[in-house]
């Protein structure tokens, strides 16, 4: 039965119905465009890769794939930036967003890229082309751990749209999963490949015992079944679940971590799709908060972007997604391209493209930090802008 809400005030008693949510209101933008976006395009190109032979093709998928890569991947790196800057010293330098917010955006928006730049000169300065090489590595682990809670974040998403919580015990099993998940694919890449160059570096995996790997596989096996088992559960106890939503966390978790082991077609293919998923949070994100800066201010001579498109939602959010194109290709290529002719080093042991390799892993692995601050429900950006 609907839980009936009384006004005690009135006389006689009025039985007042809940808060209705619109159909818009419970997706990010529209089922086609959540189910596309946040899982479901896999479904659909994953059977068309397969069909596709390694051998001959993978020159043509990764040429295409580079050329994507600036219009989905490289933005959806700096889009995390051009949030999570904004208005920085705010956030970082006072108390408004609580002490717990405050420390987790100094840590991560200022010692993490501290540490990284840190390490890397000493990499150059000491010129242990192994330990750099290392970091490659670094990056892998830290792209599991992205893709599995990025994956548990919008099943959570989607569940708190469409009003089908989740309770402690249910996103424990998932939570679980998720872990058990990253660490079995970051062993079983270890343990596939034993060398590999990225911009001319080599970088190399750990040798892992066989029945450390094993283990772990059937851990994450067993934890998938649980989760499974738990969605069935829900499933026939409530008729609903999140669809969208649970989607996106078996494409991240098994198709997008842990198939890319097993083709090397889709291991090109997969980053796409999983900065797709990110950018329609993103969107939906910056769209609420361009739509609240719009109706708090009336348009000021200083500000550049109004002067050039005025009070347009769509003109400023077109400003916004060109911004981070363009930054984009300055920390992935243009910054690099420039650090590489101008800062000397030992090309003999570092190769041509250092610079290339470590602004790769620099934004790879800075991302991460950044979005667990910005993505947190303690954040009452995320709160008022995500689900506003």
């Amino acid at each position: 039965m609907a839980t009936q809400y009384y006004r005690p005030d009135a006389a006689p008693q009025v039985v007042v119905p809940p808060p209705q949510v619109s159909r818009d209101q419970r997706y990010l933008f529209n089922p086609v465009v959540d189910f596309i976006c946040l899982g479901g395009s896999s479904l659909i190109i994953l059977p068309l890769i397969l069909m596709v032979p390694v051998t001959g093709y993978q020159e043509q998928v990764a040429g295409t794939m580079l050329i994507i890569a600036h219009l989905i991947n490289h933005p959806h790196f700096a889009h995390s930036y051009q949030i999570f800057y904004r208005g920085f010293r705010i956030k970082a330098f006072t108390a408004d967003l609580g002490r717990a917010m405050q420390l987790r955006y100094v840590f991560s928006g200022i010692v993490v890229p501290a540490m990284l730049a840190a390490f890397f000169a000493f990499c150059l300065l000491t010129a242990d082309a192994r330990l750099l090489g290392y970091a490659a590595n670094v990056m892998a682990l830290f792209v599991g751990w992205h893709y599995v809670k990025q994956g548990y974040g919008m099943l959570m998403v989607d569940a708190a749209l469409k009003r089908q919580y989740f309770n402690a015990s249910e996103k424990k099993v998932l939570l679980v999963n998720c872990y058990a998940v990253w660490v079995a694919a970051w062993l079983g890449f270890n343990d596939a490949i034993r060398e590999r160059k990225l911009w001319g570096l080599q970088y190399f995996t750990f040798d892992f015992p066989d029945p450390i790997v094993i283990v772990s596989t059937v851990v994450a096996a067993a934890t998938g079944i649980a989760a499974v088992g738990m969605l069935a559960t829900r499933w026939r106890s409530t008729g609903r679940l999140p669809v969208n939503g649970v989607i996106a966390y078996a494409v991240s978790l098994y198709i997008w971590l842990w198939f890319v082991t097993v083709h090397p077609l889709w291991l090109l293919v997969a980053p796409a799709l999983h900065s797709l998923q990110y950018l329609v949070v993103v969107w939906r994100f910056q769209t609420n908060y361009q739509k609240a800066q719009l109706a708090a201010s009336e348009p000021e001579a200083s500000s550049l972007a109004r002067r050039l498109v005025g009070n347009k939602l769509l003109g400023h959010l077109i400003l916004f997604t060109l911004s981070g194109v363009i930054l984009g290709f300055v920390g992935f290529w243009g910054l690099p391209i420039m650090l590489n002719a101008t800062i000397p080093y030992d090309d003999a042991v570092f190769g041509s493209t250092l610079f290339l390799f470590v602004g790769w892993i620099f934004i790879n692995v800075h991302h991460y930090f950044l979005d667990t601050v910005m993505w947190r429900r303690e954040n009452p950006d995320t709160r008022r802008y995500l689900f506003g």
